[in-house]
């Protein structure tokens, strides 16, 4: 049997976190009304959706003298969703005759993301907005690359090509509307969407909506619909990794709940 190759890439903010990167930085830095600053961004059609904080760290006078080392420490800060390394381990390994290229394609601050996924997702497999920092003072003094809006569709084709994936065998996996280009661009290549919000915006788009608070699963609706894979040989693919596909409510929106198993768990 040919072997298929996938490739899955996922947002950050609030789709493997519960938090926005932005809101956990303008904590560490003190800035009190970020989502105001952030929503007022959003009616005035400044900037594209997602690149909000990219904005503010090169404009807000609250944002000024942002450097790496914050932006790292943000990271250390951001608390991740259930499972992730299992996630990560369970496409690592390939499941039967199809195997699994996974990437984060996000528009935080790629040192925040790297920084929240060290020693869970290679550093090269992690795309985020990039900065340019002062020599003198360690500042940001410009922004490279904001990947938002079409920004992370450019991506998404950057790593199909040099992956050798066609576009029917992509998946994106996202939560908000700064998501939504690129779930059509990935939609109309065949590719499979993934929603893990009840976003009524990016819900009309995905393929599948997923709710809950483990990131594996989002490998459900994959193992399922794509794989075509039963739900026997699903839940032993989960309990092999430590898991238990506790409920599963089959709709639209698929509600999932997963939980670890403590023997299991600590060995992967």
């Amino acid at each position: 049997m040919t072997t298929k190759h996938y490739m899955l890439a996922s947002d950050f903010d609030q789709t493997l976190s519960f938090n926005d990167s932005g809101l956990v930085l303008a904590e560490l830095l003190g800035v009190s009304d970020f989502e105001r600053k952030v929503a007022g961004l959003a009616s005035s059609n400044l900037v594209q959706q997602g690149g909000e904080l990219a904005y503010l760290i090169r404009h807000d006078p609250d944002f000024r003298g942002v450097r790496r080392e914050h932006l790292i420490e943000a990271g250390r800060r951001v608390r991740l969703k259930a499972a992730l390394p299992t996630l990560v381990n369970i496409l690592g390994n390939g499941v039967g005759e199809s195997r699994f290229s996974f990437f984060v394609v996000s528009a935080a601050p790629r040192e925040v993301v790297v920084s929240a996924l060290a020693g869970i997702v290679p550093a090269e497999h992690i795309h985020g907005t990039e900065f340019a920092y002062d020599p003198v003072s360690g500042e940001v003094s410009s922004i490279k690359r904001v990947v938002a809006g079409y920004g992370k569709v450019a991506v998404i084709d950057e790593l199909s090509r040099a992956q050798g994936i066609p576009r029917d065998r992509i998946i994106y996996v996202g939560d908000g509307s700064s998501d939504v280009h690129v779930m059509l661009h990935v939609n109309n290549g065949e590719g499979f969407t993934i929603a893990v919000s009840e976003n009524l915006q990016l819900a009309r788009i995905a393929r599948y909506t997923v709710l809950s608070d483990n990131t594996c699963s989002v490998l459900v609706p994959i193992f399922d619909q794509l794989l075509g894979m039963r739900m026997p040989e699903i839940r032993r693919v989960f309990e092999d990794n430590g898991l238990q596909l506790e409920d599963w409510e089959r709709a639209r929106t698929d509600r999932i709940l997963i939980r670890e198993t403590p023997s299991l768990s600590a060995q992967v």
